[in-house]
């Protein structure tokens, strides 16, 4: 649904940029009508710009685009959450977001996932997910195996203890897998979400 730009002397309604991934907000800026069309059409975050006095797609100097996956508009139909990619740091100063915060998942998974990434350039001897890295693709593939071998026995007994910790190994040696593959847990959320829309 389109605002109610007329609701503002100046025709501008505040835009809310918020990580479609991350949800983290990025940024705030300002829509008239036509930044609101053109954002609509062209999939790409456009403002109109108060010091430019113009309509200003956000990257187009930069290259660093917002990408829209949704816009909502509030309660009241006068302000915009605008759910978007971003193609790089959002911030003029180079930072990813207005706010100086890093724009990455929060979630203790997503930590974990970086964690383990990081590992990977660790000496074998001193760090058990390193060591997994060391002895390769086959060794951290059968791990996996065993940890899942390990949750269906423990599911099938009644002990919740010990079944969440064997959920929780085998969660972990999946992220080592993942990273081992080059990948991680946004490549397989994607492949989720086609899936979903299907």
């Amino acid at each position: 649904m389109k605002p109610d730009f007329k609701k503002y002397d100046d025709g501008l309604a505040p835009a809310i940029i918020q990580d479609a991934n991350t949800a983290k907000v990025l940024m705030l800026g300002y829509m008239n009508s036509e930044a609101w069309d053109k954002t609509a059409k062209d999939k790409r975050v456009t403002f109109y710009s108060r010091s430019k006095k113009r309509l200003w797609t956000k990257g187009e100097e930069s290259g660093n685009y917002l990408d829209i996956t949704e816009i909502l508009t509030d309660c009241d139909n006068d302000a915009l959450l605008v759910k978007a990619v971003p193609r790089g740091p959002v911030c003029h100063t180079g930072a990813d977001t207005c706010w100086n915060e890093k724009n990455e998942n929060n979630s203790f998974i997503y930590r974990l996932e970086k964690l383990i990434k990081e590992r990977k350039a660790a000496p074998p001897d001193k760090s058990y997910t390193a060591s997994l890295f060391a002895a390769g693709i086959n060794k951290i593939a059968q791990k996996v195996g065993e940890e899942a071998t390990e949750l269906i026995i423990e599911a099938k007994d009644n002990n919740e203890e010990l079944f969440l910790n064997e959920a929780a190994d085998l969660l972990f040696h999946y992220l080592v897998l993942l990273s081992a593959k080059n990948t991680g847990l946004n490549e397989v959320e994607a492949v989720l979400e086609q899936r979903h829309k299907k």
